[in-house]
């Protein structure tokens, strides 16, 4: 693989993937995306069954498959890591157990339906570990045997698919030390550091380049961007969702963050800076490409990133309407941007 290889996740078309040269999808999973009605959670509902249907189609289209663990019933990222509905009132021990028993389940289930992942993603985002609170840093050691119990779930199933541990704030080097210095005095082996990178977050772009070359460096990893967007609008998009403008967060529209941006929020801004991310990680010792976040995601109503049920299960606050849809690569009226032909071509 080269600094070219992957190119984005999953859109509404994969005929549109296609076109545009995309060669990954990466999927998420979560255990139990359901209340104890059978509401469903919403966002996908990325389940088992789901996950194995978008996994046909990726392969139909010739696409590796990036699998994503959140070990969740929902989404799991730096500022929450849910323990499963099912887990719950498991001791350390145990909840390892069913790490690796998940994690095996999971992989038969795609490996015996012709659909073996090509990459498996153990847990997302977790600067801040996963399964709270016995695996919330930190407690590196509950953090490491549940990440070497979902790797080694991979190693038995095929040790030919790669393992990636995936953190979000690409620019913030020294948390990455930190981590990966704890984690190697504890873990089993992996093959890629997956970085989530958000330019109104993360830092600048000279942060995200030495992280990556550091990362490189020091521990010998290849470097996935596993996570990236870049917004083409600053208009709102409520009318096209049907939720009234303050039922959204609205993180990429916030003046306090937009400010932070070397690149303006317009089309030219957006493929500016994926040709400049580009150039970057094709930069690195071992950089093997990114992941985009989230590309399809176009205001429709309904389509949001939380129901009811879903936020019961949180605890977070509604509506869960869509937030990110001013940092798709496609317009609200659903156009190809030209970030994707730059993603194309370069």
């Amino acid at each position: 693989m080269t600094g070219r290889a992957i190119r984005a996740t999953f859109l509404t078309s994969f005929d549109i993937l296609e076109k545009y040269g995309c060669n990954y999808v990466r999927l998420r999973i979560w255990n139990d995306p359901y209340d104890e009605n059978g509401e469903k959670y919403g966002a996908g509902t990325n389940d088992l069954e789901k996950t194995l249907e978008i996994a046909g189609r990726a392969k139909t289209h010739n696409m590796g498959i990036l699998l994503d663990f959140h070990y969740s019933d929902f989404w799991a990222d730096p500022g929450k890591q849910i323990i499963p509905k099912a887990w719950r009132g498991l001791d350390t021990e145990g909840l390892a157990d069913a790490v690796y028993d998940y994690t095996a389940f999971v992989l038969d289930k795609m490996i015996s339906a012709g659909l073996k992942p090509d990459m498996v993603q153990i847990g997302n985002e977790i600067t801040n570990g996963l399964l709270w609170p016995y695996g919330k840093k930190p407690e590196y050691d509950a953090i490491a045997k549940f990440v070497s119990a979902g790797i080694r779930a991979v190693n038995d199933a095929d040790p030919s698919i790669k393992k990636m541990i995936h953190l979000d704030n690409g620019g913030f080097n020294s948390m990455y030390v930190d981590w990966f210095d704890h984690y190697m005095e504890r873990g089993l082996d992996f093959d890629i550091i997956g970085m989530s990178y958000y330019p109104f977050w993360h830092g600048s772009l000279k942060d995200l380049e030495y992280n990556m070359k550091d990362m490189a460096d020091r521990y010998h990893k290849d470097i996935v961007i596993a996570e990236v967007s870049m917004g083409f609008s600053m208009e709102d998009y409520s009318e096209y969702e049907g939720l009234e403008p303050g039922e959204r967060k609205g993180y990429a529209t916030k003046e306090e963050l937009v400010s932070k941006l070397e690149y303006p929020m317009t089309p030219k801004g957006q493929s500016d800076f994926m040709k400049h991310v580009m150039e970057l990680i094709s930069s690195v010792d071992g950089g093997l490409g990114f992941f985009y976040w989230e590309p399809g995601w176009v205001p429709v109503p309904g389509c949001g990133w939380a129901t009811e049920a879903a936020l019961r299960y949180t605890g977070e606050k509604g509506p869960g309407g869509n937030e990110w849809a001013n940092q798709a690569l496609f317009d609200y009226d659903g156009h190809a941007l030209e970030a994707l032909e730059i993603i194309r071509d370069y």
